[in-house]
């Protein structure tokens, strides 16, 4: 099947918006929406790095569409529409493109986003998939890295390393986890859960500053100190971490670094009024997530991990593209 075919068998029938124009043109209208700002962001993901050639092809449309996602939901935005860049290896067969199709279309429905076109080619290297995602935000409402004060609270939605803990399986590390335990993680790494309706709905009431956490939590907290021109204190009990990833690397100082600094986990990291705690975890409870306060913006720079009164050496913060 040529590149034309592959369009219109799979994802033309993704191409819900108006704008898209079925997919028959060579570009897309975004209508205009009064009293709003359009919230672009693009991520991608390969074969290899972010997941891998044995994965279902459905949980990999999941993880590219997600990743993105967790981007808009982390500046408060609504998600409306992507596009979507396939760069196909030889071998790539029609049940494959079926599977992944279907798993785009479950996560357009779930989330309310609609493909507005992209490109496909071929490549003698790995997959890779580029997802561009469109949100829409109050005018002047977007939630940025910087605005961080002294004095504010520091809150993390969902769980730290659980992505990490299913990597670490698939990388064969030994353990006594129970099946139900290892197919928590695993799906973890597969199919990321950022909170999407609470970034949409509630972040923007609160949050002072915000960053997904996609490099690693003091990775991605060390961005937004930078940028809010401000220093901040975790306290390294305080990261929520499931029971599954408890289980398998432990209770320890060094087992919550390596939470802290594995990445791909796709939450929101922000910083709000401490005053507001109480209402943030009423919208958490409301959006069927959970919010955990982790620590304190304060004068200065940087970002520490503190346990039991002294910081930690992290090492290397996150993971590093180059």
């Amino acid at each position: 099947m040529d590149e034309f075919g592959i369009i219109a068998r799979y994802f033309a029938p993704l191409a819900t918006a108006p704008g898209s124009l079925a997919l028959t043109d060579d570009a897309a209208v975004i209508p205009a929406r009064p009293g709003c700002d359009l919230v672009v962001t693009m991520d991608q993901i390969a074969e290899e790095t972010d997941f891998f050639k044995h994965d279902p092809p459905d949980a990999v449309a999941r993880k590219a569409l997600r990743v993105n996602l967790s981007d808009l939901a982390a500046k408060g935005a609504t998600p409306e529409y992507y596009l979507l860049a396939l760069s196909l290896r030889q071998g790539m067969t029609e049940d494959w493109l079926a599977s992944f199709a279907s798993g785009l279309r479950a996560d357009q429905e779930a989330f309310g986003i609609s493909l507005l076109g992209g490109d496909t080619s071929a490549t003698e290297g790995p997959l890779a998939i580029t997802v561009t995602a469109f949100g829409f935000v109050p005018e002047g409402g977007m939630v940025k890295r910087k605005g961080a004060r002294p004095g504010d609270a520091v809150f993390v939605t969902g769980t730290i390393g659980d992505s990490a803990g299913g990597l670490a399986i698939f990388r064969r590390e030994r353990h006594a986890l129970a099946e139900e335990q290892r197919d928590y993680l695993v799906s973890r790494y597969r199919e990321p859960l950022p909170p999407v309706l609470f970034g949409a709905r509630h972040l923007r009431d609160f949050a002072t500053a915000s960053v997904d956490v996609s490099d690693g939590l003091i990775a991605d907290l060390g961005h937004l100190a930078k940028a809010s021109g401000v220093a901040i204190a975790i306290d390294a009990m305080a990261i929520p971490r499931s029971d599954a990833l408890r289980a398998f690397w432990g209770e320890g100082a060094a087992a919550i670094v390596r939470a802290a600094t594995a990445g791909d986990d796709y939450q929101i990291v922000f910083t709000a009024d401490p005053a507001c705690e109480g209402g943030i975890l009423a919208a958490a409870a409301d959006s069927r997530i959970s919010v955990t306060r982790i620590g304190q913006v304060e004068p200065g720079a940087g970002v520490a991990l503190v346990h039991q009164g002294r910081p930690l050496d992290v090492g290397r913060p996150g993971y590093r593209h180059f």
